[in-house]
């Protein structure tokens, strides 16, 4: 499987990394996204291994940790030789700094994290969101914090906005604290937002893209069609999120057309609507889970070749988001000095 470098990192990571979301579900959870235990996590991540993975992402948030530790146990024994991403941000606790990003629940979280995952560093420790009542200053020296002490390797951050990242970087300039290596974001046929800030930002500072949602939790596997909308079972069906921000005859259109090109190629909807995300300028890896083997093994192969130019330009066509201001005053008057501009 091809690797690529993770930001301005030496870090290089497998183009497809494998999310636990589903992992440790119980209840009306394990309904919504899954309840992968961990006799089914060691098969899955053999797969992965197989493949080529060598990526692997969780949180603190999901299913109140113990994705996390069944993570950590089914690498019982090859954890070196693979790397792990772990978030924090949500709460973990009922008392009232067991949420955000201040140094007291980062540091706590960061601990907490490397014993449910039997382990003594985390490679990739991301933010897991924006806290706007803790300064960044403060977030950030935590974060630096933990890397000098050896026990993180690398930080990254999740669903910031374009300012919110570039400020946060300006900070680890100034004050020399380590840098934000990646940002792990929303991106999808139906969800192209971020293709006019954090995109262009990520390329311009160095900031690898991992793509959380590649598939719309389910919308873009052909589950849901015009003629049946959304209903019955599925993460989609069940919380509508991410939310669909163009009109849904698009929606169901991009579908249409992930269809076609599926049944040209032989492959599945959902191997296309990957391929495409692995096309995009600036994106480094997609984390992608499953519930069972047999959607491991089809995205897992979502890896194995490449949609065609025409193909391509198909797929843009028809999921192509509005433009806001200022991107469509520069598409349509500065052009020329704005080459890269979607």
């Amino acid at each position: 499987m091809e690797t690529r470098p993770l930001g301005q990192s030496g870090l290089h990571v497998s183009v497809l990394t494998f999310g636990t979301l589903t992992f440790g579900g119980e209840g009306d959870r394990a309904d919504r996204v899954g309840s992968v235990g961990v006799t089914e996590a060691r098969t899955m991540i053999d797969l992965c291994l197989e493949a080529g993975v060598n990526l692997f992402d969780t949180a603190d948030g999901y299913s109140d940790g113990r994705s996390e530790e069944i993570l950590g146990a089914a690498l019982a024994g090859r954890r070196h030789d693979v790397l792990v991403a772990t978030k924090v941000f949500f709460r973990n606790g009922a008392l009232t700094n067991d949420i955000g990003l201040s140094r007291h629940h980062i540091i706590r979280s960061c601990e907490a994290s490397l014993r449910r995952l039997n382990t003594d560093y985390i490679d990739l420790y991301q933010a897991h969101n924006f806290d706007a009542i803790t300064p960044l200053e403060e977030t950030l020296s935590a974060f630096d914090a933990l890397i000098q002490s050896g026990k993180v390797r690398y930080i990254g951050c999740s669903n910031y906005g374009g300012w919110q990242l570039m400020k946060a970087l300006a900070i680890s300039d100034r004050d020399r604290y380590t840098r934000y290596v990646s940002q792990q974001v929303y991106y999808s046929l139906i969800g192209r937002e971020l293709e006019f800030e954090l995109v262009p930002l990520g390329v311009d500072q160095g900031v690898g893209i991992l793509v959380w949602g590649p598939l719309a939790q389910g919308f873009l596997t052909g589950k849901y069609r015009r003629e049946t909308g959304i209903s019955g079972q599925g993460r989609y069906a069940f919380r509508g999120e991410p939310p669909i921000h163009i009109p849904e005859a698009q929606a169901y259109d991009i579908v249409d057309a992930l269809d076609a090109i599926a049944e040209e190629r032989g492959v599945s909807i959902s191997q296309v609507a990957l391929n495409w995300l692995l096309n995009k300028r600036g994106v480094t890896s997609l984390v992608f889970g499953a519930r069972t083997l047999d959607q491991l093994r089809d995205n897992l192969n979502a890896a194995a070749w490449r949609l065609s130019a025409d193909e391509l330009t198909r797929l843009d066509a028809v999921s192509a988001p509005p433009i806001p201001y200022p991107y469509w005053h520069q598409r349509k008057y500065a052009s020329e000095r704005n080459p890269f501009s979607y």
